[in-house]
Order: C-alpha cells, then structure tokens, then sequence
C-alpha cells in the first residue's frame, strides 16, 4: 500500500502515532521536499523515526515515480508530506498513477495540520477566508500578477486572502543551465516583508484598491513551532518587519470581521495607534459599548 502521511507544520514530533506506526514497519520511505519543508533537518526525523527516509525532490516525484510506486502493491511505502497531503493538488498525479497502475497500488491518506488551518493561530475566523493564494519572487524580467484578481474577489466579498510565500529549493541555475550545465541556485525563502512589498507593487499597478500600504494585514512565521511569530499592521509595516527564519505567510485581512477578531489580531500589532486609525479607515470604527 501507498501511505501519504500528513507530517503537520512544525518538526519531527508532530506526525500523528498511526503515522508513525506506519513509517516504522513501512518499507520504505520518502520524504517529499519541494512544495514545503520543516524547520528541523532530515536527521532529526531519521532519529525520531528510527530509521533512513529518502528525499523526494522534485525531479523524483515528477519524472521517476515508478521509483516510489515500485513494489507498493505488495509492500507499504510511506510518502511523506509536510503539512496535510492534499492541501493543495501536488500530489494527486502521484495517487492517480497507483490507481492506474497494473496492477492496482491501493493507497490510503493520513491527514494533518496545515498553514490552511494553522493559521487560524491569527485570531481569525476561518469560516471568512476566501480563495488562497501564492506569491512567487518577482524578477526584473517576470513579475506575475495573476493572485491580484483572486485577491480582488475576496476584497469584493468581504473575506479574508490566505498568501503563500514562495520557497526555492533544488532550483537550477538558468544561466547554468543555458551553458549545459545543472548547478542549482542556494535555497530561498519568501519573507512576509518582501511579500508585502511585492503586494504594494502590485497595488500601484493594478489600482483596484485591494492591497495597498495602508491595507491591514497579518504576518505569521513558523506556525505551530515554539518560536512561532505573529506580527499585524498595514503592508507598509509590514514591509520593513524581520520575522525570522522560515517559513512565512501573510494573510490580508477582509472586511466581514467581528469584533473579537479585531481584539485578538490587534494584539500583535507593529503599532496599536497605527493599527486602530489603519483599521477604522478600512473598516470603519468599532462601534462604543
């Protein structure tokens, strides 16, 4: 059987134990590092574990899988997910090629926290997020705006935009590449500050009034670690915040909020005078008991 297990946001502890069970008398097992990673090392699972996992990087998951798929309808293979498995579509091509393979690979999920549900750590409701998002790293020569229209409909509904920050891991060289050469570039990770700026930029393009400086938003680091960093302000703060080590999200706040919502977020604000006179301007002033 194919076991994808949800491995949760933060380290090696944070598997469910029927995961853990399974990863223990599994064959073998594969730790996929390329949507998302964990804030400990591989080695730090291979002891928790008690034993080796192979990395999935994107090229294995993509274009070798009958590596992984190899066997797995007589013997367990586990597939590692950071996070919940299918939190977003990554991974269904890797189960629809065990559904189809002769002969079939049965396959069973063990799901886990997300950023999708984490994030509710901000204080905001999560019955009003809206469509989610990504924000990629914009270069001279690409600059890809395609999230903005998505943020707009949420604005237009009132609901809250879950952004996710991009990471590049295992990513060649293009220059490299062009000479015949596979170098890959250093790991990079997206912070809330640049993704507010880049948000700004947007804004100044588009003009659709959605997410501008004085927009409120909330910036979360590390959720579920214990060094885990909650910062709100405007886009503008936020822009110039230093929350650390990876991994980042941003989320912009939406209009249909309650009052303990605004309560709870504004305890994390750059600044609270800031934060109230940015709040009352966007959404208007508390109404007084």
């Amino acid at each position: 059987m194919l076991y994808f297990i949800g491995l949760g946001l933060a380290d090696e502890k944070d598997i469910s134990v029927k995961g853990l069970e399974i990863v223990k008398k599994a064959e073998r097992v594969y730790l996929e590092a390329y949507t998302a990673i964990l804030l400990v090392e591989k080695d730090a699972l291979e002891s928790f574990y008690g034993r080796s996992v192979i990395i999935a990087d994107r090229e294995m998951v993509e274009s070798s899988s009958d590596s992984i798929l190899a066997d797995a309808d007589k013997v367990d293979v586990a597939f590692l997910v950071v996070g919940d498995p299918f939190s977003a579509t990554t991974h269904t091509d890797l189960l629809l090629r065990a559904r189809q393979s002769t002969p079939t690979i049965p396959v069973r999920t063990l799901p886990a926290a997300s950023i999708l549900t984490g994030v509710g750590c901000t204080g905001l409701s999560l019955y009003n997020f809206g469509q989610t998002v990504s924000m990629v790293f914009f270069t001279d020569n690409w600059r890809p705006m395609s999230f903005y229209d998505r943020v707009a409909e949420n604005t237009k509904l009132g609901l809250h935009t879950l952004v996710l920050l991009d990471i590049k891991v295992k990513e060649p060289d293009l220059a490299q590449l062009a000479r015949g050469r596979v170098v890959y570039e250093k790991p990079r990770f997206m912070s809330v500050a640049q993704c507010a700026q880049q948000l700004v930029e947007t804004e100044e393009e588009k003009g659709q009034g959605v997410c501008g400086r004085e927009f409120i938003a909330v910036g979360v680091a590390r959720v579920g670690a214990e060094d885990q960093a909650i910062v709100a302000g405007t886009l503008g703060e936020l822009s110039e915040v230093d929350m650390g080590r990876p991994l980042h999200s941003l989320v912009l706040v939406g209009s249909r909020t309650h009052d303990l919502e605004r309560e709870f977020v504004r305890e994390y604000a750059v600044n609270r005078e800031t934060f109230d006179k940015a709040w009352d301007a966007q959404f208007g002033a508390a109404e007084k008991a």
